[in-house]
């Protein structure tokens, strides 16, 4: 469990690495240009780290643990703001990093190493018409829909990866686990999670989007794990958990509505004080 725990932790740490070098980057370049920049380019390599470890992290740790952990990036994202890019952090999200680790305390103690088994004989037909539908939902929405209706296919997008991804481990060697229906529901499902995630941003203020999508992404996949795919809570830790889950969206929330995770997404920050008459 230590080892899968730390790819977990690893990879949270690493997307709110990457959400921080781009920040950086488009701070000093716009546009292509600043896709190009070698920054950008470092934090595209860092978030595919961190999608790797988020695999690794699945074969042997519950959804609800490793989704959990991954929420937890915006305590990088708030608190990196504050010493990279000199952003306002509020002592409401000092309270809230603080309730979002203790609540992954909660969570991890909750759920002890649980190697992937092997889904019900429907789910992997189940999980390709899910991402068809999903696909559709969002190529319609796509054009006009709002932005709370974008992150919310964002989260579904990268929440239909996790769930595909914990599915996918119970077989046995790696080439057996790349080639499988659910490896075209990870690709998918993360294009679908990244670009709709991105395009909710263009309608939405980054604070409600990265709520809307930490939520959904904590939420819809720990239900999955534990009602379908035999992920499960040690006994007697159910109501710790259930209070670790609660504490660690509503912490996710605050952190996704700082001012500071404003800053890293490249939102300007509020000015908290008035204008000079």
């Amino acid at each position: 469990m230590t080892i899968s725990l730390l790819c977990a932790i690893g990879s949270a740490l690493a997307y709110g690495a990457s959400t921080l070098m781009q920040a950086v980057a488009t701070r000093r370049a716009h546009g292509l240009a600043a896709v190009l920049t070698p920054l950008v380019i470092g934090a595209f390599v860092v978030d595919g780290l961190g999608f790797v470890l988020s695999l690794l992290a699945l074969n042997n740790l519950p959804l609800f643990v490793v989704q959990s952990i991954m929420a937890s990036m915006l305590v990088v994202v708030v608190v990196g703001a504050r010493f990279i890019l000199h952003a306002r952090m509020r002592r409401l999200d000092v309270a809230a990093v603080v309730v979002v680790i203790a609540a992954l305390v909660l969570i991890g103690l909750g759920s002890g190493e649980q190697p992937a088994v092997e889904p019900p004989a429907s789910f992997e037909r189940t999980m390709l018409v899910a991402t068809a539908v999903l696909v559709v939902v969002a190529l319609v929405a796509y054009r006009s829909g709002p932005g709370w209706l974008l992150a919310a296919i964002g989260g579904l997008g990268f929440s239909g990866a996790a769930i595909a991804a914990r599915a996918s481990h119970h077989h046995d060697g790696i080439w057996e686990t790349v080639w499988q229906p659910m490896t075209a529901c990870i690709v998918v499902c993360g294009i679908i999670g990244a670009l709709w995630y991105l395009r909710a941003l263009e309608r939405l203020a980054v604070g409600p989007s990265a709520a809307i999508l930490s939520v959904i992404e904590v939420v819809v996949p720990g239900a999955v794990g534990v009602l379908v795919l035999g992920d499960t809570i040690a006994n007697g830790m159910l109501p710790g958990v259930l209070v670790g889950l609660v504490l660690a969206i509503s912490g996710c929330i605050v952190l996704a509505m700082s001012p500071a995770n404003q800053a890293a997404e490249g939102e300007p920050a509020p000015n908290p004080e008035p204008a000079p008459a």
